[in-house]
């Protein structure tokens, strides 16, 4: 009894501040003279913060039109946006800015849709060793990580090196499919020197540059590794949910000026990569067992900072530069 009049409560509570807000809007409209997309793009500012509210206020919209909008084909969001405009009556001549604001936003939620189709596509899709370009991609990951050192056979305990459980590494792709190897090799091949030295301490961690000092300061006499493709193919999959559970909007949308691409979130991973890393040696665990543990920990503080509406996870290797447009 007392669970349904809780639920009770909670729908009249929702039907109640669903119809005072409508009500809110529309005295704000006679007040102001401007619709809430108005309202929104005149006093907030672009990026994440303005964008976020656009989609949220044409999902939420009572109209079709608007509803609809946010999942429209980039090539129809012009016509579009005149619809809206024809629809809430306002002048293009007079407000040219809001067309402009109204674009730029659908572009990045637009954008934003259709590239977790493209990285599902990419996700769904297996690793096979029959396909030429599915075995040149694994080489060429081998030939970026490992420069020096020739790959003496295609199945080779070799592959163990850069963090393979096996002397087969396409067993190992099964969870993110071709995703894993899109990510690691962009991380190989556009970020080499940083690739090859995360790499590098992840075999020999107490060796590491980005921590000798903490490794003096706490005498640690311990130091875990990890298999770097691995761990790899596991920050894929954060990344991916990330992605999926769209907590990665507010970092998108306030660095692409328009729609966000599949070279974003492989830039976004890179940066996952690096941060894991530095956080992994920081956490100090005392053996692989606990990478779980240090996983969901980084995970939560990742999350924690893409709750910030100002937020844009910032980069700091080669890959990202000039990426970051604020």
């Amino acid at each position: 009894m007392k669970h349904f009049l809780r639920m009770l409560i909670q729908v009249c509570l929702y039907f109640y501040c669903k119809f005072l807000w409508r009500c809110l809007k529309f005295v704000m409209r006679k007040l102001t003279g401007r619709c809430e997309l108005q309202r929104i793009c005149y006093s907030t500012k672009p990026g994440a913060p303005r964008t976020m509210k656009i989609e949220t206020s044409l999902r939420d919209s009572k109209s079709k039109l608007l509803q609809t909008s946010v999942s429209v084909h980039p090539d129809a969001i012009e016509k579009t946006i005149d619809d809206i405009m024809e629809l809430k009556k306002i002048n293009p001549d007079i407000n040219p800015q809001l067309g402009i604001s109204l674009q730029a936003c659908l572009l990045q939620i637009v954008g934003y849709r259709n590239l977790i189709a493209d990285v599902e596509k990419l996700r769904r899709e297996p690793y096979d060793s029959e396909n030429p370009q599915h075995e040149e991609m694994l080489l060429k990951l081998w030939t970026f990580l490992k420069p020096n050192t020739p790959l003496e056979s295609r199945i080779s305990k070799q592959w163990c090196e850069i963090g393979f459980q096996g002397d087969d590494p396409k067993t190992d792709f099964r969870g993110m499919g071709l995703l894993g190897l899109y990510n690691l090799q962009y991380f190989a091949e556009r970020d080499a020197t940083a690739a090859q030295q995360v790499l590098s301490d992840s075999l020999h961690p107490k060796c590491s540059k980005f921590s000798k000092t903490e490794w003096e300061k706490k005498r640690m006499d311990k130091a875990i590794g990890y298999s770097f493709a691995i761990v790899g193919i596991n920050i894929t999959d954060l990344a991916y949910n990330l992605l999926i559970s769209g907590a990665l909007k507010t970092h998108f949308y306030n660095i692409a000026p328009e729609a966000p691409t599949l070279s974003h979130f492989q830039q976004t991973f890179c940066y996952l990569m690096h941060e894991f890393h530095k956080f992994w040696i920081e956490e100090d665990p005392m053996d692989i067992m606990e990478f779980n543990r240090v996983r969901e920990k980084f995970r939560k503080r990742i999350i924690k900072q893409l709750q910030n509406p100002d937020m844009a996870l910032c980069p700091h290797f080669a890959a990202s530069e000039g990426l970051i447009n604020m």
